[in-house]
């Protein structure tokens, strides 16, 4: 089955939420923010805004009739700044009128006096001067300092890890429209609709039950709507609640990328000991993350850093520091991989650094390190059905490379300006949100008399095909054709309290709770079937191709007819289903549990070719095998991994966020911040999944399959530093990401980088 909504998408016929016609008096709603990075504010002229002729509204802090706070994990975040800002592009006022030109040039219009305070922008800058978020983490695992003197090799390094902007097409925009008995209705582009509703409650001053989210689709998130979407859906709630008329807020592309938060820039300090044969005995990282002006999700992205900071390597002594750093930018948020990416690349790199001191190639260290069955994490949980060894050897033998080993010493041998690199990349993923409370789902059912079927969830579609793995769940569970079955849109009213859609848990959580609330109806139908068969055992009744069969043999009875008689007999054809993701844990106190449901797999084969001349390089090849369990629709599946990919390689590479001494973005259009395009990809990308590696929580064996191939992006880095050290053996290369071609170009031409 193909995807769902693709014919929609392409016809341009799928609606985005502004993309439904207007309500009558619709208003529409600019934001006027900070232009310097730290400071008091004096004095807030609004006046000449307000004076505009088809100006409705110029609204500040002091018109917030609730709590002016949307802060989720740490209160620290305002909606609308009131005495001090912190960032450039930190909202202070909205501007609401009858026409977008007009709030525009309103917000031109708006003043502000601004003492200008100390700033900072480095996390580790930061951290000495004690500007952090909550308490620092350590994951520990053995005896890491009685350890060290067992290595015959030990090396320390540092990681300058960078950012990256999500890039979403479709920029963060909301529409609030006021209904009878003070009920606010928000359409908001949101991985979480239930943090609008709670966080646009406590701004309004009113109930939860007031506030109605609806989410049909998104253009895109990537973590940037989890809780970013958050303050826009506020403001336009705010703007509807003062007007009492409709308004929409829609931002610039310009001014998303300004004042929204990216994915958190990390400065790492390794130390890594080891055998002179490659085993790697203890492994110490400390990681400061700049997490911008606010909490925000910074803790629990850190939280994800530390747990997956030795990849899919097992080591006997680990000690883990993680701290978030407050700076005087954007608030960083959620980006796919969630911090992971962040440990992984230095793990990568203090094992880079290891094989060339050691003289040794990089994947035969790797190699060696591989984690095993019931090897226990940094965090006390052992690796169950742990399949790195697995996919490492099926990538080494179907990928077969010994010889693309030697194709590449060959190249390099017979080449001067040009050489070749090449890298693998395993990886291990742990699915579940490590927030324990927030791996809960809920779904509801309903089939209607002629047989169709309604189906609402927690989960949101923001391109990733959920709405077309539900759907496949659904009808395979009915065993009736898809046509009959309806997604809805993800609404409040219908599914109460429900976790963002992220972590790359959105089809375990819904698609099981989908199944559950299907099971329920399956088995009420199959109570009835068994009275009109007068037969004993229901559990033998299926429906297959819409017929129902007992013991596997058709009965002449239909789907269609099953359902009218169950109506008849007034039986119940609705069912909620909830879904809670059992047997995990967390005590964050000790830095000890078993928070992930399982881990995914994967290893992937890079290559790449270098122009020492220039800096530049291409992309040859990826090859990749994943543990998907079984795929619930391979089409779905297989873009999520090469769409992970992409931008993984992105980060890796080219997407270099820069900001200027005054926290001005100076990378804030495309002409400026480049990202993967059909031309950067390389020709040849190859995906094979394992076979027979069903996972038991996964609905129908699936996997989840929307982070962990981001990762696989990881190592171009390293596959392009292999092509760098064929041109400049002698040269001590940093581990600076991304590795864009100026900083190649300044590291090889220098004989000790700078």
């Amino acid at each position: 089955m193909k995807r769902i909504d693709a014919a929609s998408h392409v016809r341009g016929e799928a609606q985005f939420v502004d993309d439904v016609p207007p309500p009558a008096e619709m208003l529409y709603a600019a934001v006027f923010s900070s232009s310097v990075m730290h400071g008091k504010i004096l004095a807030l002229h609004i006046e000449d805004a307000r004076s505009l002729d088809g100006v409705v509204a110029v609204l500040t802090a002091k018109d917030i009739p609730g709590e002016n706070q949307i802060g989720t994990v740490i209160p620290d975040e305002e909606l609308l700044a009131s005495e001090e800002v912190h960032y450039v592009g930190q909202p202070v006022a909205v501007v609401v009128g009858t026409i977008p030109e007009i709030v525009q040039k309103g917000v031109r219009r708006i003043t502000m006096d601004v003492a200008e305070l100390p700033a900072v922008t480095d996390p580790k800058e930061a951290f000495l001067e004690d500007k952090i978020i909550d308490t620092p983490q350590v994951f520990a695992l053995g005896d890491v300092d009685t350890a060290w003197q067992k290595c015959d090799l030990i090396v320390e390094g540092l990681c300058d890890i960078g950012g990256q902007e999500h890039l979403y097409l479709e920029t963060q925009r909301a529409r609030a429209i006021p209904l009878e008995g003070d009920v606010i209705c928000i359409h908001s582009s949101t991985q979480g609709p239930s943090l609008v509703q709670r966080h646009a409650a406590k701004i309004l001053g009113i109930s939860n039950c007031r506030v109605e989210v609806d989410v049909k689709r998104l253009g895109g998130g990537f973590g940037g709507k989890e809780d970013q979407a958050t303050p826009w859906a506020c403001m336009a709630a705010l703007a509807a609640w003062h007007t009492k008329k409709p308004v929409e807020l829609v931002l610039r592309r310009a001014d998303d990328i300004r004042m929204t938060g990216k994915r958190h820039p990390y400065k790492s300090d390794f130390k890594i000991g080891v055998t002179k044969e490659g085993k790697i005995l203890a492994y110490e990282v400390k990681h400061y993350q700049n997490s911008g002006s606010t909490a925000d999700l910074s803790l629990a992205v850190l939280d994800r850093t530390l747990f997956h900071s030795t990849n899919s390597y097992f080591i006997p002594n680990v000690r883990i520091f993680g701290v978030c750093c407050r700076t005087n930018l954007p608030s960083n948020t959620a980006f796919r991989g969630f911090g992971a990416p962040q440990g992984m690349f230095v793990m990568e790199s203090a094992i880079a650094k290891v094989a060339e001191k050691l003289g040794m190639p990089r994947e035969d260290i790797q190699a060696k390190n591989l984690l095993k069955e019931n090897d226990v994490f940094p965090y006390d949980q052992q690796a169950r059905n742990c399949r790195t060894r697995m996919t490492w050897d099926k990538a080494v033998e179907s990928y077969q490379l010994p010889e693309i080993r030697k194709r590449i010493e060959d190249y390099n041998k017979t080449h001067f300006e040009m050489k070749k690199g090449f890298a693998l990349m395993p990886v291990c993923f742990g699915i579940s949100f490590t927030t324990t409370y927030m791996n809960q789902a809920s779904a509801l059912v309903h089939v209607y008399t002629d047989g169709s079927v309604s189906v609402s969830t927690g989960g949101v579609e923001m391109g990733q095909g959920l709405s077309t793995n539900i759907l496949t769940i659904a009808a395979r569970t009915l065993g009736i054709r898809p046509g009959r079955i309806k997604i809805e849109s993800t609404n409040t009213t219908r599914t109460a309290n429900m976790s963002p859609s992220a972590a790359s848990a959105t089809t375990v959580l819904n698609g099981n709770a989908t199944l559950i609330a299907i099971g329920q109806v399956l088995d009420r139908l199959r109570a009835v079937m068994a009275k009109e068969l007068c037969v004993p055992e229901k559990e033998k009744i299926t429906i297959v191709d819409e017929k129902v069969l007992y013991n596997g043999n058709e009965t002449g009875w239909t789907w269609n007819l099953l359902v009218q008689t169950a109506y008849l007999n007034r039986i119940d054809l609705s069912a909620h289903g909830f879904f809670a993701t059992p047997k995990i844990y967390f005590d964050k106190a000790e830095g000890k549990g078993s928070p992930f449901a399982y881990h995914v797999f994967g290893t992937a084969i890079i290559e790449v070719t270098l122009d020492c001349m220039r800096g530049i390089y291409d992309v040859d090849s990826v090859k990749i095998v994943h543990d998907l369990g079984r795929p619930i629709n391979d089409l779905v599946d297989r873009g999520q991994v090469e769409g992970g990919l992409a931008q993984g390689l992105g980060w890796m590479t080219m997407e270099d966020l820069r900001f200027n001494e005054k926290g001005q973005l100076l990378s804030g259009t495309l002409a400026t911040y480049k990202v993967p395009d059909v031309y950067f990809m390389p020709d040849d990308i190859e995906v094979t999944f394992l076979e027979n590696a069903e996972e038991p929580l996964g609905p129908y064996g699936n996997k989840a399959v929307g982070e962990p191939p981001f990762m696989y992006g990881i190592g171009v880095f390293f596959a392009i530093r292999h092509a760098m050290r064929a041109f400049r053996p002698q040269n001590e290369f940093t581990f600076t990401s991304p590795l864009t071609p100026e900083r190649v170009l300044l590291q090889l031409y220098y004989e000790k980088s700078h």
